[in-house]
């Protein structure tokens, strides 16, 4: 095998199972820029979450041989975490409900919510592409959503659909076991150290660990990995690396929980910098306010606040009793106002009653049972018994509950100017159900600059760097300053299979 010519590695390869199984070879020893590889494939993804994925199998599909590395024990990265909601503007399950919505609509969200910072062209993409992407999920992955749709912080219409599981287990489940029946498994605990890019610009591999654990970075043995056609880098974000993090946000130090998976460090951020890639908005790094401080990561409790609490109640403060911020407002201006309430000495709290208990189950079915069970949302029979957990006025706590009911018969919130669901009811007089809220670093904003098609550019030539496409957290300059919830399944189930189909159509260098 060592002694292959470089016209029989290519006749061999000709030959090669559709899924692309590993050859072993020695480059063309004329040419000093192909390096010797142990494994060659046509596409090499780096990083097994939605975008990863998704990228695999739109690879796949076109043809292509493809293979994933994973640098966790575990196959979903951030995503195995995600609470599984996508936002799709125009989608078929809206036009059923007679449910007005288009792509330009949510264009003009993002915008808005992003401050500008989101470029035009990128936001067209995906949004004008989400609708089907999602029919793509449902007939080419089999993944199973829930109908009943629902919209906040940001969104200007009831868009946003969650699979039947509640999780994003309900995407990535199905998307390992399509990737299985194209001869595709993705490989655990394998650290993409170097990322191989000749002298004349191409990438052409790269470097990982196999065998590797994390926290111990000389475990495992060293290969290298030929991509034949082109590299994906579907890396995530740095979220749990706090002293990256801290270098570009001094305000996110340790104190700040995260709900990243451990894994969400920067290796990946540094070595794409090492090889002269264009790296954009990393200091914009997002909270997700809603989460509770009694848990770890993401949890549980931040699907009560932000759909019974938000949704279907409200949210106050323990030092007034009374709302302190719009809703629905975006995750940056929520996680200002939480933090201003937690570091005057206050508690956040979001309070929904059965109603709004019951509009989760809907969309989350068994969550609510398990939170109760964990004391991450607490039941208060009536405002006097949880104006007395919280050492409140108890008149005050009803006259807010009495506000907030008037304003919603109104359709009108001239407080705060937040906008009502349509399936909202009034509040009744309890019991009630509450939980507490503290903001955690959730999202990187920033990441490699990228082309509209996914081909990540130089920082010298602002070109597309051959080889090399990305997607998912791992991009930068989509989402702009704030990233509106929902969009980022958006963007990686877009951008990855649009990544994965590009790199599969790219000119092979060897």
């Amino acid at each position: 095998m060592n002694n292959l010519s470089r016209r029989s590695l290519i006749r061999g390869a000709a030959v090669l199972p559709a899924a692309g199984l590993g050859l072993v070879s020695t480059a063309d020893a004329s040419s000093s820029s192909k390096p010797k590889f142990d494994e060659i494939y046509d596409v090499v993804i780096i990083g097994s979450g939605f975008s990863g994925l998704a990228a695999a199998l739109a690879a796949r599909e076109a043809g292509a041989s493809a293979a994933v590395f994973e640098k966790m024990a575990f196959v979903g990265g951030n995503s195995s975490l995600s609470g599984g909601m996508f936002a799709v503007p125009g989608s078929s399950v809206q036009k059923e409900q007679g449910i007005k919505d288009s792509p330009e609509a949510l264009m003009a969200d993002m915008e808005r919510i992003g401050l500008g910072l989101g470029d035009p062209q990128h936001i067209r993409f995906v949004c004008e592409h989400a609708a089907e992407t999602f029919e793509w999920t449902r007939s080419y992955i089999g993944v199973d959503w829930n109908p009943t749709l629902t919209g906040k912080g940001g969104h200007s219409a009831e868009r946003c659909l969650i699979t039947r599981q509640g999780t994003g287990q309900g995407i990535i489940v199905p998307a390992v076991k399509k990737l299985a029946s194209l001869g595709v498994k993705p490989r655990t605990g394998c650290f993409m150290e170097k990322i191989l890019r000749s002298p004349e610009g191409r990438v052409q591999g790269v470097e990982i660990r196999e065998g590797y654990v994390f926290g111990k970075p000389a475990a495992g043995t060293v290969k290298r990995i030929g991509a034949r056609r082109a590299v994906v880098l579907a890396c995530g974000g740095f979220g749990a690396d706090v002293q990256y993090r801290q270098k570009l946000d001094p305000k996110l130090g340790a104190q700040f929980l995260t709900t990243n998976q451990p894994g969400a460090t920067s290796e990946s951020w540094r070595e794409v910098s090492r090889i002269g890639a264009r790296v954009i908005q990393a200091d914009w790094i997002q909270c997700l306010p809603s989460c509770s401080p009694l848990e770890k990561g993401m949890g549980k409790a931040t699907h009560f606040a932000s759909i019974s609490g938000s949704l279907f109640g409200f949210w106050l403060s323990s030092l007034t009793g009374e709302r302190f911020v719009n809703e629905f407002g975006d995750r940056k201006v929520c996680t200002d106002a939480i933090l201003t309430v937690i570091n005057k000495g206050g508690h956040a709290l979001a309070l929904s009653d059965s109603d709004g208990v019951a509009h989760l189950e809907k969309l989350r079915p068994g969550l609510f049972d398990q939170m109760i069970a964990e004391k991450t949302v607490v039941k208060y029979e009536d405002a006097e018994a949880l104006a007395k957990a919280y050492e409140m006025d108890p008149e005050v706590l009803k006259k807010t509950i009495a506000q907030y009911n008037d304003d919603l018969a109104k359709q009108s919130d001239p407080k705060f100017g937040r906008r009502f669901d349509r399936s909202a009811k009034p509040i009744g007089s309890g019991p009630y159900f509450v939980s507490e809220m503290s903001p955690k670093v959730h999202h990187c904003m920033g990441g490699v600059a990228t082309a509209v098609d996914t081909a990540v550019l130089d920082v010298m030539t602002d070109k597309p760097i051959p080889g090399l496409f990305a997607a998912g957290e791992f991009v930068g300059g989509i989402h702009g300053a704030v990233r509106i919830g929902a969009c980022a399944v958006m963007d990686c189930l877009v951008n990855g299979r649009e990544a994965g189909r590009m790199a599969a159509q790219s000119k092979a260098w060897f």
